[in-house]
């Protein structure tokens, strides 16, 4: 099963659409999850579009019809593991690891994936992966765009980020 990660892609305020390699990730992929800050309804419909198995959370940054659409956490059933997908705002971005780390807490998850800093992530804290993609629209802080692939076979999770620069977009 391939899984294509996004968060933060801002749309269209922040960025240009998703470059045409992600589009084609997106269309291809069993199951897109998305850890918010979509921005508007039209962008979560556009991305549906491309592919209708796309599970969402709300960012801090959406609007009063994703908010009505989608809820702010999710935990789902994936290749026989759990996933938990949260934004994690709500306070300094320094912390949003942590946020997104307690948001889970006591629940059983193989996976936590999660947003709201820009910053991509990949660590494994007691059994528990945390990963937040980056933004596939808006660096910030880091030199790239980003976004993220979780392969699952029999059980075995992969995740890794993809990065690339403004000429994506060329």
């Amino acid at each position: 099963m391939r899984i294509i990660v996004l968060s933060d892609t801002h749309l269209p305020k922040r960025g240009r659409w998703l470059p045409p390699r992600l589009i084609e990730e997106v269309e291809r992929a069993d199951v897109v999850l998305h850890a918010g800050d979509f921005m508007t309804g039209d962008v979560l419909d556009d991305l549906l579009a491309l592919n209708n198995n796309l599970v969402g959370v709300v960012g801090n940054n959406d609007d009063a019809e994703i908010r009505r659409r989608l809820k702010r956490k999710e935990k789902i059933r994936l290749g026989g593991r759990v996933i938990g997908l949260i934004h994690g705002d709500g306070g300094a971005r320094e912390q949003t690891v942590k946020r997104a780390w307690e948001a889970f807490a006591g629940e059983a998850v193989d996976v936590i994936i999660f947003g709201h800093s820009h910053l991509p992530y990949l660590k494994t804290a007691q059994g528990t992966i945390l990963f937040n993609p980056g933004s596939a629209t808006e660096k910030r802080r880091s030199p790239y765009y980003s976004y993220g692939v979780m392969e699952m076979d029999g059980g075995t999770i992969r995740l890794s980020h993809v990065f690339y620069g403004d000429d994506a977009w060329s």
